[in-house]
């Protein structure tokens, strides 16, 4: 709803496709096949990656791999408890200080900073993100897109157009493909879920909590704020989330009665979450004005050893507040202020793979970059399921100038997260081109395009690859991956000219 509930026409610049590493994404994933023009779980999908490509590349997307990886968490921990069992969920991360979440075709949610900036419990933020995946099982996002294809509505065919255009390779209507959140919103902005469509929700989101082993209050709490927000904010363009999903006094009433019967006991939150909260106040400060109040607001809660309201603060969340200030001065390119703060958070609780993280980003800031892998390296040891630290060592490698240890490096990580970072694979292709490797980087330059989604940027690599390749039997295997691709584009163009009609 946020990111969806705007237009966002953005063109697309050529002339950044011009290098061979650095050309953007520009279309829409396989669509794969149907039998039928009603949208299909398959389908829905297909069509929520479509939205993603582009998605990708809005500026308020957050491609942080430990905000992704937490979200990934919460949303996969509570798809396992859906009723009659979740699609793939994809939760992402959404810049914006504007409480919000919202969930496309296909199981994609994108989550607002300022959803768990004004949370007060990661109970809280999962009732929301429980609610939204209720809202993708019982299917009420493609009953709502299906309605509106047979009642006239020209939204999804919009969008179907537009992802035409973007399957078409170098040509000029690529741009149009950006548009496609444009067209999103105003699905969007149709669909209005019923009241009994809520309810249902409601009532799926808390089992969902519940066996997830969230506190089920925290729906109510959160939605009880949203709604609070709404009516405070009215006429000023506040309280977006509530808004879109109104809550009647009947529908709170039967969201407690319901909470009431399980009488759970509260769940601890878990300490990442006050990391994710310090973190999402920093990423949604845009300015400088933003970032000052977001470091003066991180401190005052990392001082305060009281609350006006409830519980002191808790160890773990001081040790994240002085984190935030931490990210706050490197965000103002003051390293040295960073350290002090994080010094702090250190001295509160020192085993936490955030504090090692911002420590090694302060090092790269101060251009120590052998310290900074020294550290990315000892740390990764320790946690070596975040793939940030992945990232950080890569990415020092490839500063200090050895792209044969990147290499290796990072083909080992590969085998361990073929899908789950695209990056990655972006990372090997910079390092073999530095190698001289130009037909492996190429090749693997489409793969990460591939892992995107975006087919005809895929295509373009390969066609570089099998120009520079002498070798007979790289440009079979690789003829063999364009045939390939050629025949998904042929696919996805067949399947979106039967919904743009």
């Amino acid at each position: 709803m946020s990111v969806l509930q705007r237009s966002v026409v953005c063109a697309l610049s050529l002339s950044i496709a011009c290098s061979p590493l650095s050309a953007q994404p520009s279309a829409a994933p396989s669509m794969g096949s149907s039998s039928s023009a009603e949208l299909s779980p398959a389908l829905e999908r297909k069509l929520g990656e479509a939205i993603m490509v582009q998605g990708r590349r809005d500026p308020e997307y957050i491609g942080d791999p430990d905000m992704s990886q937490y979200l990934e968490n919460m949303g996969r921990k509570l798809g396992a408890f859906a009723p009659g069992g979740a699609p793939q969920i994809e939760v992402f991360g959404v810049r914006n200080p504007e409480i919000n979440a919202f969930a496309m075709p296909g199981g994609f949610i994108g989550v607002n900073t300022g959803l768990i900036v004004g949370s007060h419990s990661e109970s809280e933020v999962a009732g929301v993100v429980a609610h939204e995946i209720a809202h993708v099982t019982q299917r009420h996002i493609a009953r709502g897109l299906t309605q509106q294809r047979q009642s006239g509505h020209i939204a999804l065919a919009s969008i179907a157009a537009a992802l035409l255009a973007a399957l078409i390779p170098g040509s000029g209507q690529a741009a149009m493909g950006i548009a496609v959140f444009g067209q999103a919103a105003a699905i969007d902005r149709q669909l209005g879920f019923s009241r009994e469509a809520e309810q249902e929700a409601d009532r799926n989101g808390i089992e969902m909590l519940r066996k997830a082993g969230y506190d089920p209050n925290g729906m109510a709490i959160m939605f009880g704020r949203l709604a609070k927000a709404s009516s405070l904010n009215e006429g000023r363009g506040g309280g977006a989330y509530a808004s879109t999903h109104p809550l009647s006094l009947q529908r709170m009433s039967d969201m407690q009665n319901r909470i009431r019967q399980y009488g759970v006991a509260g769940a601890q939150n878990e300490d990442e979450y006050w990391f994710i909260r310090a973190k999402s106040r920093v990423l949604q400060a845009l300015d400088p004005r933003a970032l000052r109040q977001a470091h003066e607001q991180l401190e005052d809660e990392a001082r305060a050893p009281t609350q006006r309201e409830g519980p002191p603060p808790s160890v773990a969340r001081r040790a994240a507040a002085w984190y935030g200030v931490s990210l706050a001065a490197l965000a103002r390119q003051d390293p040295a202020a960073a350290s002090k703060a994080l010094d702090q958070a250190q001295g509160l609780m020192g085993n936490s793979p955030y504090i090692e993280l911002q420590r090694v980003d302060i090092e790269l800031a101060r251009r120590q970059v052998a310290s900074a892998l020294g550290l990315a390296q000892a740390a990764h040891k320790r946690w070596p399921q975040r793939r940030s630290f992945v990232l950080k060592i890569a990415q020092s490698q490839q500063m200090l100038g050895r792209d044969a240890e990147a290499v290796t490096f990072l083909k080992a990580q590969l085998k361990r997260w073929p899908t789950q970072e695209p990056e990655l694979y972006k990372m090997l292709a910079i390092s073999q081109d530095r190698l001289g490797d130009r037909v492996d980087s190429r090749q693997t330059m489409a793969t990460y395009y591939e892992k995107l989604g975006a087919l005809p940027s895929a295509f373009t690599q390969l066609q570089q690859a099998r120009t520079i390749s002498t070798d007979f039997y790289v440009q079979s295997q690789i003829d063999v991956r364009m045939r390939e691709l050629s025949s998904r584009i042929a696919e996805d163009r067949k399947l979106l000219e039967r919904f743009r009609s």
